[in-house]
């Protein structure tokens, strides 16, 4: 007779698997749901686009290729139908030196649609007296004139004026720009070419330079006019690979804020219209773009509002972009690579959007993730399944608008342009009077010095002003941070130890990614009663950053209640077990020596063996005979195995085993 324990494992499995099935989510498609599908070009966007390859691989098992070889290159593969998108930050059709890449409607029609938002970054590698520089301030005429080849130090006196607070060297700048066709370059041209006081500057550059210039006007390129005064590199990774290395020292380039969060350097604090010096953070992207015009036909936008938003807390050079998606089967697509391809863009507009902060990114807001997900109708084969109003954005506000534009906090006083700066020589923040504990946090990465009364130490947040915290002051929010402290160390922010991080009371908390300038971006507002400084979020989290997925969590916390139950009832079943295996051993010592009763020899029948012991031990000993091979079922007399004592011959009664039966090597 078989062991009742293997039924009741089995009888165990069943039933935890059909206490965990009706909440389970349905597992991930299986890979054969979804063909490969490949796509290029932009490199701005590929740490996003990275981050969503490895979200669906390991949630869909969808296999999505993306070398990022530059927009330019995108743009072209698509038009030659040798890639399935394409993604790019300037569309088809922009006159770059006179010509311009023709759409290609007929072969492979197509919608744009937009992916992510993110600020144009400067990411700069200057040392001073042996320490980083990392508050750096620029205006556009600065920058143009850098990337012009018209400011040759770092020292300049244009350059000095704006930077009151550090000690900067006489350094030579070498700006370094790129030599692929990028969207990084177009944003950046784009800027150049459609501010008034920035526009004859880089129109004198692109003449000098061999670029056609019409009506004053060198106009938006991918290509960035050829200069012996500049280092050349291929793709973001590239360039700010460049900025980031010991070589690197005095360089500059233009990249996505992606880049430099992710080398941890400084990215430049760039003069908006409103007057302050604004670092490219997640929360600056989105109060700029409130302000963008989009198409209402072809999602495309026109960023002139942005350029000129005199929100105090605006980015300049934000932006979003766009991939190319078709609209036929015309070769290389099909239907099924246009599910792949749906389920992929219905993935990044919503769930994909969570942890795009923390890879330097600015999620997009709710009106183009409705129009994105009206775009991803027009792919064969794809089938939405996702509404705007059930779609996991972080941007999604109650009534619509961006909520992370309504939570940004209003820059420091000392990021307006003036004599004082936040941040100085010795690269900390700068505490305004009324700010903070005595000596308030330090900036973003650090852990914060002494705060005052207020807290054990300052709580150097990324975007300080919102530093009062939602549970360390009684009048927090967005001027917490500013009203919440004196030299006694903060008393609205600071008057609790476990004090949060600045948000109003009643806005939905979001966490952001920890900024890489040491200054952080207007960061460290002081003594906010958090316990430990250093980048801390600005509200209670709502974390954006990535984790694991709904369905295969759900499969984990299923997995979990099987093991919780098998470990419950197990034990007792083998204790149980184990007690009735002694009691039979016992009883068969209790009844004397082992007698061997000889059974003719059988064809097909096991040798069997008597004894004195237990009957019910036996019966224990027969059903384990399977798992253990206790029993011997070769033909001949053979009684037993060699390892149990109580199924083999009896040494004194001169009995031999059959042949074959010896299994003591088995």
């Amino acid at each position: 007779m078989r062991s009742p324990l293997p039924r009741r494992l089995a009888a165990l499995l069943l039933a935890a698997a059909a206490a965990v099935l009706p909440v389970a989510a349905p597992l991930p498609a299986h890979a054969d749901d979804y063909v490969p599908i490949s796509g290029d070009g932009s490199s701005w966007s590929q740490n996003a686009i990275n981050q969503w390859q490895a979200d669906v691989a390991a949630s869909k098992n969808m296999s999505v290729n993306y070398p990022g070889g530059g927009s330019t290159v995108g743009r072209q593969s698509f038009a030659a139908g040798t890639v399935d998108f394409a993604v790019s930050e300037i569309p088809y059709g922009v006159k770059d030196n006179g010509s311009a890449d023709v759409p290609p409607t007929g072969p492979h029609p197509f919608k744009y649609l937009p992916i992510v938002a993110g600020g144009t970054a400067f990411m700069y590698h200057l040392d001073s007296g042996g320490k980083r520089i990392t508050n750096l301030r620029l205006d556009g005429i600065t920058i143009v004139k850098i990337f012009t080849g018209n400011l040759k130090f770092w020292d300049d006196p244009s350059i000095k004026a704006q930077n009151p607070g550090i000690s900067l060297p006489h350094r030579e700048i070498v700006p370094v720009v790129r030599s692929d066709g990028s969207g990084t370059t177009a944003q950046l041209t784009t800027w150049f070419d459609t501010e008034p006081e920035l526009s004859p500057i880089w129109a004198a550059y692109c003449q000098a330079n061999g670029r056609q210039v019409e009506g004053g006007k060198c106009g938006t390129t991918s290509f960035f006019p050829t200069s012996g005064k500049f280092l050349s590199l291929n793709a973001s990774i590239g360039v700010s690979g460049y900025v980031a290395s010991e070589p690197g020292e005095g360089a500059i380039t233009y990249v996505e804020y992606s880049y430099a969060q992710n080398k941890g350097f400084p990215t430049v604090r760039v003069l908006n219209k409103a007057g302050y010096y604004i670092q490219p953070s997640a929360l600056n992207v989105a109060v700029a773009l409130t302000s963008v015009i989009i198409d209402p036909v072809t999602l495309l936008q026109k960023l002139d509002n942005v350029y000129n938003s005199t929100d105090p807390r605006a980015y300049p050079l934000s932006s979003y972009s766009y991939m190319i998606v078709p609209t036929s089967t015309n070769s290389p697509f099909s239907t099924a690579k246009g599910h792949t391809l749906g389920a992929f863009v219905q993935y990044f507009l919503c769930e994909g959007q969570q942890h795009v902060d923390l890879l330097g990114y600015s999620p997009l807001p709710y009106n183009l993730v409705a129009s994105g997900l009206n775009v991803v109708k027009a792919i064969p084969g794809a089938v939405v399944t996702i509404t705007p109003s059930s779609c996991n954005n972080p941007t999604v506000a109650a009534d619509g608008g961006n909520k992370l534009a309504e939570i940004a906090p209003q820059p420091l006083a000392c990021d307006k342009s003036g004599p004082q700066q936040c941040g100085g020589a010795d690269n900390k923040q700068a505490v305004p009077a009324g700010v903070g504990g005595s000596s308030g946090g330090t900036a973003g990465k650090s852990t914060g010095t002494t705060g005052g009364t207020g807290g054990k130490t300052g709580s150097g947040t990324k975007t300080g002003s919102a530093s009062g915290g939602t549970s360390g002051g009684s009048t927090g929010g967005n001027s917490g941070g500013t009203t919440g402290g004196s030299a006694a160390g903060g008393t609205t922010g600071g008057a609790a130890a476990a004090g949060g991080t600045g948000l109003s009371p009643s806005a939905d908390p979001v966490t952001l990614g920890s900024d890489p300038d040491a200054g952080g971006d207007n960061s460290s507002t002081g003594g906010t009663g958090g316990s430990v400084g250093g980048a801390q979020p600005v509200a209670n989290p709502l974390v954006l950053g990535a984790g694991i997925s709904g369905s295969f969590q759900t499969v984990l916390m299923a997995l979990a209640v099987v093991l919780l139950l098998l470990m419950i009832a197990v034990p007792p079943i083998m204790s149980r077990r184990l007690s009735r295996v002694g009691a039979g051993v016992g009883g068969a010592a209790a009844a004397g020596p082992l007698v061997t009763v000889p059974i003719a020899a059988s064809s097909t029948g096991p040798a069997t063996t008597g004894s004195g012991a237990d009957p019910d031990a036996d019966a224990d000993e027969d059903a384990d005979a399977d798992a253990d091979e206790d029993s011997d079922s070769e033909t001949g007399t053979g009684t037993g195995t060699a390892g149990d004592p109580d199924d083999g011959p009896d040494p004194d009664d001169g009995s031999e085993p059959g042949p074959g039966t010896d299994r003591s090597a088995s």
